[in-house]
């Protein structure tokens, strides 16, 4: 979007979360939680993106997620979400545009809702325009107080609210436009308001109010955009919201989901028309799954897959790695890895690719219409020419190379005959 920069605010330590790894990078559908916003500013046009990260061990986490497209600023102590902004003073200085401010731990925040905020933001010539919310129970958030005209004025801490302010339902969801060089003037005004003696952010609506600039505000009814992340209950709960909005997307697109209750596909996984997801299927990663497939029940897609049209995956399948040409059939009980799969092979039930000897992945090649039979083993690397034929049970040795049109049996696996053509 034109005339607009993004700063995300991804420094603080998280600790409610419990774990060793950042707060901003716990999975979401299999991605990281601050992936979703990375996604939303880039898809509402904004290209100029920074990150406040922290100085510690979890910022360079944080850092080497974003790579190098991203600038990242340390904020060398912890003094609030004012002093986080502040950070990115002197790499905005000459800078006069908009500003949208995210914060790292809210994923969920939706593009209409963020399109709609920065679209206000213009058209009415804010100083500051931010999101709010009407909750029933607000409690935990800072509430929007206005004047006589309906005009906001300040927010309070739900800490510093009295008993009046308590019951007002309009609540500060965290998403902020600022004219940048308003901004950065007030932030020097901004004292420090705790014991803590850390600086806030929302200090800055009273500073515009009284200075008599312009402020704005775009009202969100959906309550569930606005979640914060900030312990595994609130993952959890973020978790089951992107999945329901993955499976609906992609039954919008043509795809049958047989239970959604029993279905989980990560964010980057792509699924063709009239293709049919069985219960209790688990697609991890990015996959690409073509038209008019069937997958499971009690199958488990791992990731880096390309999976083409007309192919069946059976029951307790799993998968990963690998790419399966057209009008193949892989039934129960399988497991596939780093494998090139032809068109029209059939692999039979029990059927494994040992891929892995302890220090190595291998890879194996199974050409089009090759046939095999029921509790093969291949262990790689392996290749299987075109239209062989592997009986039932054989093994078949690493660096095997089956010639096509050929039959192997047994244990290990040796030529039998070759098949009349």
């Amino acid at each position: 979007m034109r005339d607009f920069k993004c700063l995300i605010l991804a420094a603080g330590k998280g600790t409610r979360m419990e774990s060793f790894e950042p707060k901003v990078l716990q999975p979401i559908c299999g991605k990281p939680m601050l992936g979703y916003i990375i996604k939303l500013v880039k898809k509402i046009g904004i290209r100029d993106t920074i990150v406040i990260i922290n100085n510690k061990s979890q910022g360079r986490q944080v850092r080497n997620f974003l790579g190098k497209d991203i600038k990242t600023i340390e904020q060398k102590q912890l003094l609030g979400t004012a002093n986080a902004v502040n950070q990115a003073r002197r790499l905005l200085k000459d800078y006069e545009g908009n500003l949208l401010i995210l914060y790292g731990d809210t994923p969920l925040l939706t593009e209409m809702t963020t399109d709609k905020l920065l679209k206000h933001h213009v058209a009415t010539d804010a100083a500051c325009t931010l999101l709010t919310t009407i909750l029933k129970n607000p409690t935990g958030y800072g509430r929007i107080i206005k004047n006589g005209l309906g005009k906001t004025k300040t927010i309070v801490e739900e800490k510093d609210s009295s008993i009046y302010e308590k019951v007002i339902e309009e609540v500060n969801v965290g998403v902020y436009c600022f004219k940048s060089k308003d901004l950065f003037l007030a932030l020097k005004k901004v004292k420090a308001n705790n014991t803590k003696k850390e600086f806030y952010l929302t200090d800055i609506i009273k500073i515009f109010y009284a200075q008599g600039l312009k402020i704005e505000s775009v009202s969100t009814e959906s309550t569930e955009e606005i979640l914060g992340i900030n312990s595994k209950n609130d993952l959890a709960k973020a978790h089951d919201i992107v999945r329901w909005r993955i499976l609906s997307r992609l039954m919008q697109g043509g795809v049958t989901i047989m239970d959604p209750n029993a279905t989980f596909i990560d964010e980057e996984a792509v699924i063709g028309k009239d293709t049919i997801i069985y219960p209790h299927v688990m697609i991890e990663g990015k996959n690409y799954i073509g038209k008019n497939c069937k997958v499971g029940p009690f199958c488990r897609i791992r990731g880096n897959c390309h999976i083409e049209d007309n192919v069946l995956i059976g029951n307790f399948v799993e998968i990963v790695r690998t790419s399966i040409k057209s009008n193949t059939k892989i039934k129960h009980q399988c497991y596939l890895g780093d494998a090139e799969v032809g068109s029209e092979v059939n692999i039979g039930a029990a059927t494994s690719i040992d891929n892995y000897d302890g220090k190595k992945k291998y890879k194996t090649i199974i050409e089009d219409k090759v046939f095999i039979g029921a509790g093969v083993i291949l262990i790689a690397p392996v290749k299987i020419g075109k239209a062989a034929v592997c009986g039932a049970g054989a093994i078949i040795s690493k660096n095997t190379n089956v010639k096509p049109n050929s039959k192997v049996v047994g244990v290990s696996a040796r030529i039998k005959h070759k098949k009349r053509k």
